[in-house]
């Protein structure tokens, strides 16, 4: 059992090594006024004239400017080498929802293993931010306010089947598996779009312009009780 570094009834935003603009930042803690960095995040936190109330992970890629700068306490390392550093960060996070930066865009392999991390903790509701579109792991029930013309994908991280109301293409029936039937570029036809799944493997993603909404969808679906493990 991971016992939490952070625990918060705000949302939290959780910032990686990865490029994370200035506007996405701000955004983010609009709404998840909580700032935590996972290791090399801490630079990119500093950098923007902020203090993380914590940094966790390996410790391999923080510069020792940062480690110099933050206070001790606040360094939280984990020396084991069989996760990634978001990995290391969102376990030990109890939050309505984490909104994550810098996890997205750098590189293709960062960004496939932020999504296996997703699909590992289906108990934990965390947003990925980058700077076009978001992206989710869907909660068994889903319901969300979009507007009618909104691009919405469907991912699956494992197999999975599902159902809609609200989509120009339903997904009743279909199988989707990711070397198999995936559901990307889907458009949305009414202003409320409801989606459920068998199983928790189905990545969501939306436009930025929709963060709002995911954060309101996804705090309901939040089950902080459920995050000790």
């Amino acid at each position: 059992m991971n016992r939490p570094i952070v625990e918060s009834l705000e949302p939290v935003t959780l910032v990686g090594g990865g490029p994370v603009a200035a506007r996405s930042l701000r955004a983010a803690l609009a709404r998840a006024p909580r700032l935590v960095a996972a290791d090399g995040g801490a630079d990119r936190v500093l950098r923007a004239g902020l203090m993380p109330e914590a940094v966790i992970g390996d410790f391999d890629s923080i510069s020792a400017a940062a480690r110099a700068a933050i206070p001790p306490a606040r360094l939280h390392p984990i020396a084991e080498q069989d996760s990634t550093d978001f990995d290391k960060a969102l376990r030990h996070i109890r939050a309505p929802l984490v909104l994550g930066l810098g996890f997205w865009g750098a590189r293709m392999d960062h960004g496939l293993a932020a999504l296996s991390v997703l699909a590992r903790y289906p108990d934990r509701a965390c947003l990925l931010l980058a700077e076009t579109c978001l992206a989710f792991l869907a909660p068994p029930r889903l319901e969300i306010g979009l507007r009618p013309g909104d691009r919405l994908s469907l991912y699956p991280l494992g197999p999975v089947r599902g159902r809609s109301a609200g989509l120009r293409w339903p997904i009743e029936g279909i199988d989707f598996a990711p070397d198999g039937r995936i559901g990307t570029s889907n458009e949305v036809t009414e202003r409320r779009v409801t989606l459920e799944f068998d199983a928790p493997r189905m990545l969501v993603i939306l436009p930025r312009g929709r963060l709002d909404a995911a954060v309101r969808a996804l705090r309901p679906a939040a089950r902080p009780d459920a995050h000790g493990g």
